[in-house]
């Protein structure tokens, strides 16, 4: 498991634990595997070598097989949607629990367009999409129109999806669902402003204790701005719903353009992809294809990023990044810094860190992770 992954979760997480507990004296109770009664003494030393094997098989099968109970919060976007396809297909590790959108790279009415429409395509009209916040928390809305078209895609034909939205809004949604879960049970996967869940939070500070992790895609680095020369679009636009965010103490893992900007496609791996031959991996081909031409221009790189689709990427494959937790802050200030997530690499502040920041990427197993899982939509 990579650097970047959080610390004990996963299968890696299951075997460290029951790895640490088998050589411990056993504890007093029943065996979750066996049913035996286990006392605190008394444990045949012939017999404890064979439950300390069955309780690393059980507690690795057991949070292999558990999916991550997800929301997914998004702003599509044509990097979106690759992004929503790869979750749609990955049932048995992400169990999404409903869709959020949000203001970002297009209006909101096109965001929540976007999200039904790659809902309906991957055929998963089952999951809920809630629309929510129509603007930033303070700032001026901004969009993205001139990276990802005035519909939030270009390269395929849009239309109106056939199923609607779900009653209510997102940010309710939030609350309530924060509020009712088990503690540090849901997941977020942050794709766009932050401003659905600061809001949420700003609500009622306690749903904090139902989120298990936030994995965003935003911030720059050692890569500098997307937007600006020190701010990326996501942080950008609603820096100050990431503050919020940041306050609230929930576990924060950040995929920057540091990586995003490394996990490039290339003429193999759309090729790769669309030798998929599906509907599926024909959008994605298409969109791909009319939507990186703006960052290879700009930045006079080889393929383009498809930034989001990493934050899905790391909830399913972990090992296939790695970073270090380090202390961030952000700048809402106004000026030319405003947006920028201002990460202590070097830990020269001597302040405890507040989140992981995850930096290094493999493009490659990316691409193949993507091609698996379109194979399996139509």
């Amino acid at each position: 498991m990579g650097a970047g992954s959080p610390a004990n979760t996963g299968e890696a997480g299951a075997i460290h634990r029951a790895a640490f507990f088998a050589g411990k004296p056993a504890p007093t109770g029943i065996c979750g595997v066996s049913g035996i009664p286990i006392q605190a003494t008394g444990v045949p030393p012939m017999l404890k070598p064979l439950l300390q094997g069955i309780a690393l098989m059980a507690a690795a099968t057991t949070l292999q097989a558990a999916p991550i109970d997800l929301i997914i919060d998004t702003d599509p976007g044509a990097d979106d949607v690759v992004a929503l396809f790869l979750a749609m297909a990955s049932p048995d590790e992400l169990n999404i629990r409903a869709i959020t959108t949000v203001a970002g790279n297009v209006r909101l009415e096109k965001t929540s367009r976007n999200a039904r429409l790659a809902r309906e395509w991957a055929g998963r009209e089952d999951i809920p999409v809630y629309a929510g916040a129509a603007r930033p928390l303070v700032r001026k809305p901004i969009y993205a129109a001139e990276v990802h078209g005035e519909e939030g895609f270009t390269g395929i034909q849009v239309h109106e999806p056939k199923a609607p939205l779900a009653q209510g809004n997102a940010v309710q949604y939030l609350v309530d669902t924060l509020g009712a879960a088990k503690p540090h049970s849901i997941t977020i996967a942050m794709l766009g402003p932050q401003t659905n869940l600061a809001l949420a939070l700003i609500q009622r500070p306690d749903i904090a204790k139902g989120i298990k992790q936030v994995v965003v895609m935003g911030g720059a680095h050692f890569n500098g701005g997307n937007i600006t020369p020190a701010a990326e679009f996501n942080l950008y636009a609603d820096p100050h719903a990431a503050e919020v965010v940041l306050a609230s103490g929930v576990p924060l893992t950040y995929l920057p353009l540091d990586v995003t900007h490394k996990l490039l496609t290339s003429d193999a791996r759309l090729n790769q992809l669309a030798a998929v031959n599906n509907q599926a991996s024909k959008r994605v081909v298409d969109i791909l294809n009319a939507y990186i031409t703006h960052d290879m221009d700009l930045y006079g790189m080889p393929g383009g990023p498809v930034h989001d689709a990493s934050v899905i990427a790391y909830l399913l494959k972990p090992e296939l990044f790695s970073g270090r937790r380090i202390h961030m802050s952000i700048d809402s200030r106004e000026g030319p810094s405003f947006g920028q997530t201002l990460a202590d690499w070097y830990g020269v502040l001597k302040q405890p860190a507040n989140v992981m920041w995850v930096d290094e990427g493999d493009a490659q197993g990316l691409f193949d992770l993507l091609s698996a899982r379109l194979a399996r939509l139509e």
